[in-house]
């Protein structure tokens, strides 16, 4: 008897492309353009009835290019390019995002004479106002200078036919909620709305129901099933240091890359420095930072070239931080949706994702309200004990020798010998007396650099294409598109993008950084360990200098990065050898200079 033949598995079905927009001939090609094959969930469900002039509240999760999906209907059916007057206003809760927003936009409307503005606190009102009046269709713009606009009238709403709120839950949890009204009241009454939302809190729905006819709800992804999907921790705080208790966790937990979380903009300054004065990559980022070191920060964060990020709510908007592993609460945030958006937003794409947060007394209800609100139970641990800083401690050591004979080719007698040696009874005795000799008589000393070099260690560099682009080195708010360069801006959503995609560092007039980013473009850059750091009083200047001394060329010497007990200059491979004889028998400090190409994590 025969047996059955099983029918073949059904094959998934392909993944749409645009064509099931059915976009405009010069708005299809700017897709292509800029990289795009096939529209997002949100870009399929927002499109038709967001053209047909339908308002809307759209659940979806940060991150899932729900730019595209207000901004293709803008520039495909809505704005007029006829009309040189703001027709769309979008709403953002930061600059950054505001400043993103415009520039995507400018590029879906690349080729239908579309015109954007970014209108925003802290840049010049005259510049805006003159882009305004340069015939920008489309205004990207945070509400309080939105609101002195339109009061100054210096904005004549009258030909506005559609207002986007981005990120709505956020402008409301950041105390916006009576400019988005004044805003709203002195807008025409018959224009369309587009709400876009990670989590639909009450308030939502109330400014829905008020300010908008007969919206329609979309409900897809929330940030709360980013939030669902990553592992979630608390530590239990005592009172007293708590960054102490915080570098504690880090020295355990040992996150290859993080954000972290505090209230308030100089805890963000405080816990930065405190986490560098221990030897950690870190900086800061919060709205009291110039923007030019603003800009130097969130291009590092972006590109994985820093490994911790300490910031406020407000300061982290307009930055993906999908690619971090862990997301940490030093300070517990104060709302059940601001713990979503935080920790939402890591572990994508197939990621592994980690929520770590400090709970003192104060912050149980918080806790609380949290698992009632979103099912989210985070497992309990304890500080780390004495006990787990030492097994810290002596892994450090270990990856010491992992490092040192990595690639390092064994003679088959020698591993025999290994091999009979660990058989041996006396074997933890013998490993011991030759670690002893090996290390020198204070094995501490090793542990302290094998801990500075780990505390040091930056996360894995990130391929730079045009989806990383700064959304602060946009320069959107300078008039009409005409007048100012082409980006090609991808949104952070789940895209096929083209196979090979293009570097491309951005400019910056801080002078260090452009070192850093000098080397960035050398094809092939090595990173040389140097003894000495700030205890010797190093200065990247004084190394500079020397280097300058032995005739290596600016151009070649990247990033000097000067740690407690030692530095890592990034240089083109080929002065390395004239680096590490210009460099090794100096002294600094007291202490003579040794240079040696840095080992290979």
């Amino acid at each position: 008897m025969t047996a059955p033949v099983a029918p073949p598995a059904e094959s998934a079905p392909p993944e749409p492309t645009f064509d099931v927009l059915a976009l405009n001939a010069d708005v299809r090609r700017a897709v292509d353009a800029m990289g795009y094959t096939h529209p997002t969930p949100v870009q399929r469900a927002v499109f038709e009835p967001a053209a047909e002039g339908r308002s809307l509240v759209v659940q979806a999760r940060t991150g899932t290019g729900k730019t595209a999906a207000f901004g293709l209907p803008i520039v495909d059916r809505i704005v007029r390019p006829a009309t040189k007057a703001p027709q769309v206003l979008v709403l953002c809760p930061t600059r950054e995002l505001a400043l993103q927003v415009g520039r995507e936009i400018e590029q879906l409307g690349q080729f239908r004479s579309i015109h954007v503005a970014a209108i925003y606190g802290g840049s010049s009102m005259t510049k805006q106002i003159e882009a305004i009046a340069a015939g920008a269709q489309v205004l990207t713009g945070t509400p309080g200078r939105v609101l002195d606009h339109l009061r100054q009238r210096t904005l004549d709403p009258s030909a506005i036919r559609l207002l986007v709120l981005d990120e709505a839950d956020e402008m409301l949890s950041m105390g916006f909620a009576r400019e988005l009204n004044a805003i709203l009241e002195l807008l025409p009454k018959n224009r369309q709305g587009l709400f876009f939302s990670a989590t639909l809190p009450p308030d939502i729905d109330r400014l829905a129901r008020t300010h908008l006819r007969d919206p329609e709800v979309i409900t897809l992804s929330s940030d709360q099933v980013g939030a669902l999907e990553i592992d979630h921790y608390v530590y239990v705080t005592r009172d007293g240091d708590k960054i102490g208790q915080l570098v504690r966790i880090l020295e355990v937990e040992d996150p290859e890359s993080a954000i972290i979380f505090c209230n308030t903009r100089d805890e963000t300054q405080r816990v930065a420095e405190a986490l560098k004065n221990r030897g950690f990559d870190a900086d800061w980022l919060n709205g009291d930072l110039p923007q030019n070191d603003r800009e130097r920060v969130m291009s590092a964060t972006r590109e994985g070239r820093l490994r911790f990020l300490v910031a406020t709510d407000v300061a982290a908007r307009g930055i993906d931080i999908s690619h971090l592993t862990h997301v940490i609460n030093y300070d517990f945030p104060e709302t059940a949706e601001q713990y979503v958006h935080r920790t939402g937003r890591t572990g994508r794409a197939g990621r592994t994702g980690t929520a770590i947060a400090l709970v003192g007394p104060k912050d149980i209800g918080n806790l609380y309200i949290l698992r009632l609100t979103f099912k989210i139970r985070p497992v309990e641990k304890q500080l780390p004990s004495a006990g787990e800083l030492k097994t810290r401690s002596e892994l450090d050591v270990v990856q010491l020798f992992v490092e040192a004979f990595a690639g390092r080719p064994s003679h088959p007698d020698d591993v025999s010998l290994a091999r009979r040696l660990l058989t041996h009874q006396d074997a933890e005795a013998i490993v011991a007396g030759l670690l002893r000799d090996h290390l020198g008589a204070r094995p501490g000393d090793a542990a302290a650099e094998a801990a500075e070099a780990r505390r040091a260690r930056n996360p894995a560099p990130r391929p730079i294409t045009k989806a990383d682009e700064s959304p602060a080195e946009s320069r959107v708010a300078a008039g009409p598109i005409a007048d100012r360069p082409r980006d090609t801006k991808a949104p952070a959503a789940r895209r096929t993008r083209p196979a090979a995609p293009q570097a491309e560092p951005s400019p910056r007039v801080d002078p260090a950084h452009e070192a850093t980013q000098t080397a960035a473009d050398i094809e092939s850059v090595a990173q040389l360990f140097v003894n000495v750091g700030t205890r010797e009083g190093a200065r990247p200047s004084d190394l500079q200098a020397l280097l300058s001394a032995a005739g290596i060329p600016t151009a070649d010497i990247g990033a000097i990065r000067v740690r407690d007990r030692m530095t890592f200059i990034a240089l083109r491979k080929g002065v390395v050898d004239r680096a590490v004889a210009a460099l090794s028998g100096q002294v600094i400090g007291g202490r003579t200079v040794m240079a040696e190409l840095a080992r290979a994590r």
